[in-house]
């Protein structure tokens, strides 16, 4: 017989090791990959989420390539722990408008 994960587990609100994600802890981990950035994210179910980040590393990049980039701190956290991020990427300039 299989054993089935917990459906926590199941739909991706809990990591195989246990560890959870929520917002405070993407905010850290694109801060701390983007420097200089800003994050502001926002997820009340654990698996989907908000972002707006403000990075002047963005300037002169096309929006694929700036959510490449925000992508890129969260490693392999999407499309697991982290199962959708919907994201506004701007520079500090584009911010003030």
């Amino acid at each position: 017989m299989r054993r089935r994960l917990p459906n926590a587990a199941r739909t991706g609100r809990i990591a195989p090791s246990g560890a959870t994600v929520n917002a405070d802890t993407i905010k850290t981990l694109i801060e701390q990959g983007l420097p200089g950035a800003s994050a502001d994210v926002r997820g009340d179910d654990g698996v989907h989420f908000e972002a707006t980040v403000v990075c002047d590393a963005f300037a002169g990049k096309l929006p694929l390539a700036r959510h490449r980039m925000v992508y890129a701190t969260l490693g392999d956290r999407m499309g697991g722990e982290i199962h959708a991020l919907a994201l506004k990427t701007v520079t500090s300039d584009e911010a003030a408008r």
